[in-house]
């Protein structure tokens, strides 16, 4: 039994109403009082791109759910759709037994993105989404402008944190802090002014987005 497998079961166990099972392979199978079961395949990978998510559903074709168990994980935008279109969830383990407990891990997806990839598809000025990656967005505006966002969820992001989406993932034009509750430390502001982009929350945002 694999390492994330081990973790996953042991994890689950101390969750009030959720009971699981190892199956075989990478394959769970969660149970919650009144909601279906819930048969996830457990990954150990540091990214998840379009072929692994088929080669997931081609060796587990029941799984309802495709967890990222690391929390580094990365989600390849080709391979959101790929899922989405298969009518498998996807996201973090957090995500996982969320659904589980709620209902509808078929169409479930990565909560730490979710509410923020959903203020970017509802905003008026916003003509076309792309999905790059989980936490990189191209949006293309009624005005013609294309802006490339990356989003970070840290607390309060540091210059490091700033640093590091722009040399993993690209240069972006706006570094959108989708964190509720904090805001970007003056350093993180300086890096992101020093690579050329803007570092912000979603209120400075949604201005930005009617301005542009």
């Amino acid at each position: 039994m694999s390492w994330q497998i081990k973790y996953a079961l042991a994890n689950i166990a101390e969750l009030p109403g959720l009971t699981a099972e190892h199956v075989n392979g990478e394959l769970i199978r969660i149970v919650a009082r009144d909601q279906p079961d819930v048969l996830a395949v457990i990954s150990a990978a540091h990214e998840i791109d379009t072929a692994m998510a088929a080669s997931y559903l081609e060796t587990y074709p029941d799984a309802d759910f495709l967890c990222g168990y690391r929390k580094s994980c990365v989600w390849d935008g080709e391979a959101i759709r790929y899922l989405e279109g298969a009518g498998v969830g996807w996201g973090s383990a957090g995500t996982l037994t969320s659904a589980a407990l709620g209902g509808g891990a078929n169409t479930a997806s990565h909560k730490t993105y979710l509410f923020a990839d959903r203020l970017l598809r509802q905003h008026g000025r916003v003509q076309e989404l792309y999905r790059e990656y989980d936490r990189i967005h191209r949006i293309t505006l009624v005005s013609g402008t294309v802006i490339r966002i990356g989003m970070i969820a840290d607390y309060e992001p540091t210059a490091d944190a700033v640093r590091s989406l722009w040399d993993d993932f690209g240069p972006v034009d706006i570094v959108w802090n989708i964190n509720p509750n904090g805001r970007p430390s003056p350093e993180a502001n300086e890096a992101g002014i020093a690579l050329g982009c803007e570092v912000m929350k979603w209120e400075a945002l949604r201005e930005h987005l009617r301005a542009a």
